[in-house]
């Protein structure tokens, strides 16, 4: 098994997922750890449902 791309790690006031191909952050910073997304991205890669589960956290922000 391969490593992932997509991971999750600890910042201060929350996770911010680092994209370890590009070896940069990708998206915003999240509260909560945002495993359904980082399943998808290391996954299925489906644009909408991606694009769903952003709209999402950025929603649970408000």
């Amino acid at each position: 098994m391969g490593r992932r791309r997509y991971v999750a790690r600890g910042v201060p006031g929350g996770y911010r997922i680092w994209d370890n191909k590009a070896r940069r952050w990708w998206g915003d910073l999240y509260e909560s750890c945002p495993d359904d997304l980082l399943d998808e991205l290391n996954g299925a890669r489906e644009h909408d449902r991606i694009t769903a589960l952003l709209k999402r956290y950025r929603a649970m922000r408000r």
